[in-house]
C-alpha cells in the first residue's frame, strides 16, 4: 500500500517551549505511532501506510531526532508521553489509538496512564515495563552493540532487529537503526531515558483496550516481558510472533498489520 488522503506537516511546542516536527497522512481514526529509541518517524515507514484504511496515522520526531529542536535534556519517557500530548493538541485531536514499539512502547505506556481520556486503544510492542521488575537483555547483546567500530555496533544491532532469512528477502536500507542526524547528548539522553523507564506500579491504572505483541527471538527486549506487561495491564490481548525478532512489525508485516487493525477496528 502507498500513502494516500491527507499529509500534514507541522510543528508543535511542548510545555517547555521545545519544538516537535509532526506528520499527519491519510484519513480515518488517528492513530498515533511510536518509534523506537533514538530513531525519527521513519521508524514507521515501510509499515505505516497499511493502517490507512480505516486510519489517518500520526508520527513524530521525538525531541532530540529528526527536524525538531535537540535540547541538553534530560530526557524521559514520562516527558516523551507529554509531547504525544502536546502534538495531539496542535491537531486538534481529542482522542486518538495509540501504537507504540520499543521504547516507544514505554512512552504509551504513560501516555495511557497519565492521559486515559486521550487514549482509545493502546498498542503494545517489543517492549517492556521497565525497573526492577523488566526482563532485561544479556550481557552480550549490550557488549555487540557497545561496541566502538561503528560499522560492527550496526551490524549487530541490524542482526537484532531482522532475521538473516527476513534481510536476505530484504536487504535494505532501513529506516529503524537510529537517526543519523542525532547529535551525541540526544542519543545519550534517549538512552537514559528508555533504561530509566518503570511503569510497573502504574500498569494496572490503564483503561484502555490493551494489545501486546513481540517477536519470541527479539533479544533486545527479551519476550519474557510480554506475559509481565499482559499480568499488569487488566485484560490485555497478547501474541508473539515465531522467528521474529525485535523489528516483528517489519518482519511479520502482513499478520502484525492486520491484527493491529482488526484490534483498532473493534471500538469503531
Amino acid at each position: 500500500m502507498t500513502d494516500s488522503g491527507h499529509r500534514l506537516d507541522t510543528v508543535a511546542h511542548a510545555q517547555d517551549g521545545t519544538a516537535l516536527a509532526c506528520q499527519l497522512r491519510g484519513q480515518g481514526y488517528p492513530l498515533v505511532l511510536l518509534a523506537g529509541q533514538a530513531n525519527n518517524h521513519h521508524w514507521w515507514d515501510r509499515v505505516r501506510a497499511d493502517f490507512h484504511a480505516g486510519h489517518c496515522t500520526i508520527t513524530l520526531d521525538q525531541r532530540g531526532t529528526g527536524a525538531g529542536d535537540k535540547p541538553e535534556g534530560p530526557y524521559s519517557t514520562r516527558q516523551f508521553a507529554d509531547d504525544v500530548i502536546a502534538v495531539l493538541n496542535r491537531l486538534g485531536i481529542e482522542r486518538a489509538d495509540v501504537y507504540g514499539t520499543s521504547m516507544g512502547g514505554r512512552v504509551a505506556q504513560w501516555v495511557a496512564v497519565r492521559y486515559p481520556e486521550r487514549v482509545r486503544r493502546l498498542v503494545l510492542g517489543c517492549t517492556s515495563p521497565g525497573g526492577p521488575h523488566a526482563v532485561e537483555r544479556d550481557t552480550a547483546v549490550r557488549r555487540a552493540l557497545a561496541q566502538a567500530d561503528p560499522a560492527a555496533a550496526r551490524e549487530a544491532l541490524t542482526d537484532l532487529m531482522y532475521s538473516p532469512g527476513w534481510r536476505a528477502a530484504h536487504p535494505g536500507p532501513y529506516t529503524t537503526l537510529g537517526d543519523p542526524g542525532m547529535p551525541p547528548h540526544a542519543r545519550r539522553g534517549h538512552l537514559l531515558a528508555s533504561n530509566g523507564h518503570d511503569a510497573w506500579d502504574v500498569l494496572p491504572r490503564i483503561t484502555a483496550p490493551t494489545l501486546i505483541l513481540h517477536g519470541d527471538q527479539d533479544r533486545l527486549t527479551p519476550p519474557d516481558n510480554l506475559p509481565l506487561l499482559a499480568a499488569r495491564i487488566p485484560d490485555a490481548r497478547t501474541r508473539l510472533f515465531p522467528g521474529a525478532r525485535h523489528a516483528y512489525f517489519e518482519e511479520c508485516r502482513a499478520e502484525a498489520g492486520a491484527l493491529v487493525t482488526e484490534f483498532l477496528a473493534r471500538g469503531l
